[in-house]
């Protein structure tokens, strides 16, 4: 099995796959935002520009696969954006606790990208936030849209590393298995 998920990223298919995904999910924001008319807080702006990180990442593995070097910087880039978001969305579930037991807590009203990378202001229709954190909106099966993408970035992080270990390893090529 370690040695079929070695010989995936050599492959179109895996980081068709990978980008798909994450395309879907920033289609799904929108329409949360748009056809649900839900405004995404700064702490979901952050966790949609980690989306595009692992999107771009699938591009980059997709268009560079047989290239050892651009292959690596999909997983690196794959990797930080899948913590990066997983780190923004645990976050914004410890305020949307903190808030649901009577206390206190906002986030910045404003997106704080780098100066040389205003999304904010290029592209606002996707990273300009209208909504307050801690604000619970929406849910499924009980728990809010950061409890679900807490465990989406999970999964993307789990991925990314066993994709990562399985190229540390070297493999014996079997044309049975």
């Amino acid at each position: 099995m370690f040695a079929a998920v070695a010989r995936w990223p050599k492959q179109r298919w895996p980081w068709v796959l990978l980008s798909f995904s994450a395309l879907t999910l920033l289609l799904v924001a929108l329409y949360f935002q748009y056809g649900m008319s839900l405004g995404p807080c700064t702490k979901c702006v952050y966790q949609r520009f980690a989306i595009v990180g692992i999107l771009l990442a699938g591009l980059v593995g997709m268009w560079g696969r047989e290239s050892a070097l651009l292959r690596w910087s999909a997983y690196i880039g794959w990797a930080v954006a899948a913590s990066w978001g997983l780190k923004i969305a645990h976050d914004q579930v410890l305020v949307e606790e903190l808030v649901k037991n009577g206390g206190f807590s906002t986030c910045a009203v404003f997106a704080e990208f780098p100066s040389w990378l205003p999304l904010d202001s290029w592209i606002p229709f996707i990273f300009n936030p209208t909504g307050v954190c801690g604000d619970v909106a929406w849910q499924f099966l009980g728990y809010s849209m950061p409890f679900w993408m807490r465990i989406v970035f999970a999964v993307y992080l789990l991925a990314v590393l066993v994709v990562m270990a399985s190229q540390l390893k070297k493999h014996k090529y079997n044309p049975y298995d």
